[in-house]
């Protein structure tokens, strides 16, 4: 009944089309991203391209990105924890025990995934974005390699000619707490943006607390009129315990509970089982613009980041180091009825990893286990051509050659000289098009070929072994989609169907003590549709009770199946794929009212997940509702001020977010919150 409900709200928007006459007092903006090298209208884009811009942003809660992130289709993004992030696009969580893979991830113009295929998303604090651009799908043509997809995030903007400072503060159930402090200042040539966040949480459930310092600097100045600068520096001290997964039982009996000790093996609160991770990530970039339609840019990035994580089983360090450079050249012409653009340009980085694992002795590391060096090399060169023919077809062909290797070495328990495990130079195409049938309606279509190497995670994971038997994943992904942008912008529909067919996919795997390590299994065949609607059914305006009321609803369809999937456990071909749900719905509405006041809410409903390969046991459908109200805008005398408060998981659902997949001994669950409140206060100079 709930899910009906939901279908039902999903349309609303579009069985109102009849009765609303469009209104052309206030035309709503265009929306307007950048996904590769320039900017373009949602509408034109070649590929499916998720948004969440600062309005999303502001819609839900600041202390985290889930609820941005998993409005949009095709994406699902997980907290097993406060802090422990899994973001998937399209699938991608097989792989992923915590954090990012398969994604290729970039902050500004900067790569955010270092030469070894992890990001540390839960690194950066929402108070230093302003808009996340996810696109769906290979895009390993013009960003190297990534078979899942690409997601683009923009550093706080700069407003014109202006300096203002602004302070939050929220708190909220479980020991929630978060403050930010953002510093704005832009004149003719520069601009300046500082932010500061600190947060932290006692968590829902035992031994799950979270702590976050964050500090970032982001700077652009223009010394010509033809050229400019910009800096990234940013700096993150995260630490979160990690409660552990919990048997079916356990999960019924207490869903609070962190993992209890079982046999030789200790508890997770015995043993501190946590994240330690100090990051600090610099970037420098220089565009120049030097005349008859030539522009270069380059930027160059070095980051630096301690792991520490004490386990169950042992307690490992780690010191990673990560140097790069990535560059292009542009030529652009324009002409009567054809714009064309040519890029040609390279990548390189290199991540050097110290992997150190020890006894743990109650969250002291003790006598050493293994010490193993790896550094990963990742290069690639791109090129990407553009034609716009009489601003209606738009024609994108880009490919990149890839390169990939790691050398790696043994210290402790036996020492093994250094050796080099390279993989085959790799091709990625990628044949876009699409066409503008009139000003509000576009089709779309490509096809793309993704690759993804293990990540220096896998291939030295927590079994402490190094896997030089693991292979790369890649494949093919085709899709076409429809976009409209109706009644000055006030209705907005995209519609994807795609199919990927994946082989030598990476999937992880636990041993007896908990220790993960990864194999190759086969592929899978991926046949999905993602849609989204919104619609202004009151647009924005300045008088009236009503000052403006948006609906929207986005839904999900995976049909993710194993392919020529044989191991030692079982023919698990034709199986659902693990930890992704075969459907999903998220529908929200958005209410203006006078005197700044505002009210949201939103729904979502997750279907059943497949917890092992097998699928022999599943995570129970649920529904998700929250809401949030406040009011922005009250005038002091040099200041504003606002006031917010929300809730979340207001139907009290038991569920678990961010599930151990294939965990050994059927500990699979990690019980999500239950019904929670925030609220907060944001003042603005």
């Amino acid at each position: 009944m709930k899910t009906f409900l939901s279908i039902c709200l999903s349309f609303t928007a579009l069985s109102a089309l009849s009765q609303i006459k469009p209104d052309s007092t206030r035309k709503l903006q265009e929306v307007i991203i950048r996904p590769y090298f320039s900017s373009q209208p949602l509408l034109r884009s070649t590929g499916s391209v998720g948004l969440a811009d600062q309005e999303q942003l502001d819609k839900q809660p600041a202390t985290s990105l889930l609820g941005s992130m998993n409005v949009i289709p095709g994406i699902r993004m997980e907290e097993r924890s406060p802090g422990s992030y899994r973001l998937s696009i399209r699938g991608s969580l097989l792989r992923s025990p915590f954090g990012v893979r398969n994604v290729k991830i970039y902050l500004d113009d900067f790569p955010l995934t270092d030469a070894g295929g992890n990001t540390y998303l839960n690194a950066l604090d929402v108070s230093g974005i302003s808009q996340i651009q996810v696109l769906k799908g290979p895009q390993g043509s013009i960003f190297g390699a990534n078979s899942g997809g690409v997601i683009l995030i923009q550093p706080q903007s700069f407003q014109n000619d202006s300096t203002h400072l602004s302070v939050k503060s929220q708190a909220g159930t479980f020991g929630t707490f978060r403050e930010d402090i953002h510093l704005q200042h832009h004149s003719d040539n520069y601009g300046l943006n500082i932010s500061q966040a600190y947060q932290q949480s006692d968590g829902y459930r035992d031994h799950s607390a979270m702590e976050r310092k964050y500090f970032q600097i982001f700077q652009q100045f223009s010394y010509a009129q033809n050229a400019s600068l910009k800096s990234l520096i940013l700096y993150s001290d995260l630490h979160y315990n990690t409660p552990g997964g919990l048997t079916a039982a356990q999960y019924e009996v207490n869903p609070k509970a962190s993992r209890p000790a079982a046999g030789p093996s200790k508890s997770a609160i015995e043993q501190q089982a946590g994240i330690y991770s100090k990051t600090i990530y610099t970037g420098l970039s220089h565009d120049w613009n030097f005349g008859k339609g030539f522009r270069h840019v380059l930027s160059a990035f070095t980051s630096y980041t301690n792991f520490k994580n004490p386990f169950i089983s042992n307690y490992e360090k780690r010191d990673e180091f990560t140097l790069g450079i990535r560059t292009y050249l542009e030529y652009a012409k324009a002409q009567q009825d054809l714009n064309w653009k040519f890029n040609l340009g390279m990548e390189s980085m290199q991540t050097g990893t110290n992997f150190d694992n020890y006894d743990n002795n109650a969250g002291r590391y003790t006598a050493v286990q293994a010490s193993d060096d790896l550094k990963a090399i990742s290069n690639f060169a791109f090129l990407q051509f553009s034609a716009d023919f009489f601003e209606k077809l738009l024609i994108e062909l880009s490919a990149s050659t890839n390169s990939y290797q790691y050398r790696y070495r043994s210290i402790e328990p036996i020492r093994i000289p250094e050796k080099t495990n390279r993989f085959d130079l790799q091709f990625l195409p990628r044949a876009a098009i699409s066409y503008l049938f009139s000003k509000q309606f576009s089709l779309r279509a490509s096809v793309s070929k993704g690759y993804s190497p293990p990540t220096s995670s896998e291939v030295r994971a927590s079994d402490n072994q190094i896997n030089i038997d693991l292979q790369p994943e890649y494949g093919w992904n085709y899709e076409t989609g429809i976009r409209y942008q109706g009644m000055d912008n006030r209705l907005a529909i995209d519609l994807t169907v795609f199919y990927f067919h994946l082989k030598s996919a990476i999937v992880r795997r636990l041993n007896e003590n908990n220790t993960e390590y990864f194999i190759n299994a086969g592929g899978t065949r991926q046949w999905g549709l993602e849609s989204s609607a919104s619609f202004w059914l009151f647009k924005p305006k300045t008088n009236g009770i009503i000052r403006g009321l948006q609906l929207s609803a986005a839904y999900t369809l995976s049909r993710f199946r194993f392919e020529n999937y044989v191991n030692d456990a079982g023919d698990f071909s034709g199986n659902a794929l693990t930890g992704v749900p075969e459907n999903g719905i998220v529908s929200n509405a958005e209410l203006r009212l006078p005197k700044g006041f505002y009210l949201f809410g939103q729904h979502s409903y997750t279907d059943r997940i497949p917890l092992n390969d097998a699928n022999s046991i599943y995570a129970n459908d649920y529904h998700l509702l929250q809401a949030k109200a406040g009011i922005k805008g009250l005038r002091l005398t040099k200041a504003t001020l606002g006031f917010f408060a929300g809730a979340d998981n207001l139907l009290n659902e038991k569920y678990s977010l961010g599930n151990d997949l294939n965990a050994f001994g059927g500990r699979y669950f990690n019980a999500a919150a239950s019904r929670n409140f925030y609220a907060g206060l944001e003042l603005k100079f």
